[in-house]
């Protein structure tokens, strides 16, 4: 299919952008998630992980360069050494992402039993291509790499949510539903993982963030397989 790029997943040679100036979106809760994951480690630095994932939370499920400046600062580490960390690995954005960022394993088994169908007819259905996000800011679509849930193959990971089961035929009722629905965001994955960095996966203040809802486990996993049922995630 032919499509303009919209909002790319990636910023290419020119990711991460430049050194900012300093800001400080960290919420009071969140200063204190990080002082109590950091206060379990021999040394600031190696709160580095959970504390991008408190900022990418922060700052509307993206990295911007602002918030590597915050971590870096909160942490008392070099700005630059907080980028490398942060542009390691994918799993942190340093680009807006869709309000629900669809990510599809199109690795061996998921392959087999159709993933690229499954790619092919969510960019017919949202009139993007992969590696694109909608004009509408609704969604992005992306391939990734295994999501280790290989006996319920095409699985779709959505923020905190994974799909199993997934076909051409069902994929659509996996969109209708998400775009009636609030949940599911990079936001709330990255709270879902701040979470299980606090001791008994809670918060330290509950009253610091009342409009959020509780956010679902990042093992919470769905299948479509018909019919339809609420699955439990294998055991590791």
């Amino acid at each position: 299919m032919s499509t303009r790029a919209q909002m790319p997943v990636s910023g290419g040679a020119s990711e991460p952008l430049p050194r900012p100036e300093s800001q400080r979106r960290f919420s009071e809760e969140a200063v204190r998630e990080l002082e109590e994951i950091a206060s379990h480690y021999p040394e600031r630095r190696a709160a580095m992980l959970p504390a991008l994932w408190i900022a990418q939370r922060e700052y509307g499920g993206f990295l911007p360069p602002a918030a590597l400046m915050e971590v870096a600062e909160r942490l008392g580490r070099p700005y630059a050494e907080v980028e490398a960390v942060a542009s390691f690995y994918t799993m942190y954005n340093f680009r807006p992402r869709g309000r629900h960022h669809l990510e599809v394993c199109t690795c061996l088994t998921c392959s087999v039993v159709g993933a690229f169908e499954v790619v092919h007819k969510l960019e017919e259905l949202l009139g993007v291509e992969a590696g694109q996000t909608t004009p509408d800011g609704e969604f992005t679509l992306s391939e990734v790499e295994c999501l280790d849930w290989c006996g319920a193959g095409t699985v779709i990971q959505v923020g905190d949510r994974y799909y199993g089961n997934v076909t051409p035929e069902n994929v659509e009722r996996i969109v209708e539903e998400l775009r009636q629905s609030d949940d599911f965001t990079p936001a709330r994955l990255a709270d879902s993982i701040v979470k299980l960095h606090l001791p008994g996966g809670r918060r330290i203040d509950m009253k610091a963030r009342t409009e959020a809802p509780a956010a679902a486990s990042v093992d919470q996993r769905r299948s479509f397989q018909p019919p339809a049922t609420e699955s439990a995630p294998p055991s590791q």
